[in-house]
């Protein structure tokens, strides 16, 4: 699956953010959104360590910046990778399974969990919806 054909339209603000990110880190993406008050970048796999810098100073450098806190994560190449890049942005928050449809997502979390993945008024639960149906075309379903 290519994550570019389904991509959202980015935003002015997202272009400021994906130009600073380039320049501080001198790794290219045009993938970012928001996610629980941080800022998350997907670069390729090989090229996470390059975008953190050494001790994370170059994450350091845009939060300082940018005034909000940043996250770096792999872009996933397919659908397969669907739990990870899910994990990599729920973090530290954990869930139990991941069951991928043709339509859906289902998330599995135990109730303490299902409660922070949701957030308060669904916040965290519609801005993962919201990045999964951009990148993958799917609905999120937490149970």
């Amino acid at each position: 699956m290519n994550l570019t054909s389904k991509m959202k339209t980015i935003d002015m603000q997202d272009m400021r953010y994906l130009n600073l990110f380039g320049r501080i880190t001198q790794v290219q993406t045009r993938l970012c959104f928001q996610y629980n008050n941080f800022l998350v970048f997907c670069v390729p796999r090989g090229l996470v360590s390059k975008a953190i810098g050494e001790n994370g100073k170059n994450i350091k450098k845009i939060n300082e910046l940018i005034k909000k806190r940043v996250k770096v994560v792999s872009k996933p190449e397919g659908v397969h990778e669907i739990k990870r890049f899910i994990e990599m942005i729920v973090s530290p928050i954990t869930f139990k399974d991941l069951n991928v449809q043709e339509r859906e997502i289902i998330l599995t979390a135990g109730s303490q969990n299902k409660a922070m993945l949701i957030g308060r008024n669904k916040r965290r639960f519609h801005e993962l919806q919201k990045i999964l149906k951009d990148y993958f075309g799917k609905e999120l379903k937490i149970i």
